[in-house]
């Protein structure tokens, strides 16, 4: 029997994004599509960082988790290997994604964003909805989910910035020709909040169609006590953690929240720089 928090299977999906499924039977029984988890690896250097739930696997009792390596603790995380475990493993926090059958579904997902788009897309679905996926990354070698989520969308496009996969474009530009031609009733968009800013522009004005976005912020504890992940949506202030992370696009002041998510960039280096220095001379 695994111990909880085990890691039970890794993949290395591209050169920096890597798939880790882990045993957690209480939060694999209890999550739901768009609800994210906090963990930590190890008790020494004990960041906590959130990641979406991507998948769940009800028989092993697993939930997968999809993360590109970017800091300490994802290249860390990146580290392990089938049978260690985490030292903190939180979830699912969160609000579920409001899943209803409205007609014609866009989900928008862009690099790593994809993952937390594919149960979403997967949930809508199968809630009757006819679903297109736009996916995009880099470059070919970036891509991810493709095949899983042409297993049950409709029409999965796929957007490269250099041409090497699909289309040589960004993914606001499908999304702007599905909406003057379509006129989704819903659009989702996951990703960089360059990208999910953009992506909410280009739907702004086409008035009939909701957009929606899910926000990564900085997050300490995940239950709304540290305010690191407030956000300003409308005439409002947020905590991504527990009112979120999914919010009405047209309303969040994401160049308020880019500027957070860059308040810290400094001591993320130096922190980066004097643990690797500190690993050379062991």
């Amino acid at each position: 029997m695994p111990k909880n928090n085990e890691v039970l299977f890794k993949e290395q999906l591209s050169e920096n994004v890597f798939l880790i499924r882990i045993y957690a039977p209480n939060i694999a029984e209890s999550r739901h599509p768009g609800q994210f988890l906090i963990l930590s690896v190890d008790e020494t250097y004990g960041e906590r960082i959130p990641l979406t739930i991507a998948d769940v696997d009800q028989n092993e009792k697993s939930i997968t988790v999809i993360f590109q390596t970017v800091g300490y603790t994802t290249k860390e995380l990146a580290k392990l290997e089938p049978g260690q475990t985490l030292a903190v493993v939180l979830g699912p926090l969160g609000k579920p994604t409001n899943i209803q059958k409205v007609g014609r579904v866009v989900c928008v997902g862009g690099g790593i964003g994809v993952a937390p788009m594919h149960p979403i897309a997967k949930a809508m679905k199968e809630a009757g909805n006819h679903v297109t996926c736009i996916i995009g990354a880099r470059n070919k070698q970036l891509v991810i989910l493709e095949k899983q989520l042409n297993a049950f969308a409709d029409h999965v496009i796929v957007c490269t910035d250099d041409g090497t996969a699909g289309r040589k474009a960004l993914v606001t530009q499908p999304l702007k020709e599905i909406c003057e031609q379509e006129h989704p009733d819903l659009v989702i968009a996951i990703g960089p909040p360059i990208m999910m800013k953009f992506c909410v522009e280009t739907v702004r004005p086409f008035k009939d169609t909701k957009v929606v976005v899910s926000l990564n912020t900085i997050m300490v504890d995940g239950t709304g006590m540290c305010g690191g992940c407030r956000v300003q949506i409308g005439d409002e202030t947020k905590f991504v953690c527990v009112d979120g992370p999914e919010f009405d696009g047209r309303l969040v002041d994401f160049d308020g929240m880019m500027k957070r998510l860059g308040a810290y960039k400094t001591q993320e280096h130096e922190f980066d720089e004097s643990h690797h220095c500190t690993c050379m001379q062991k």
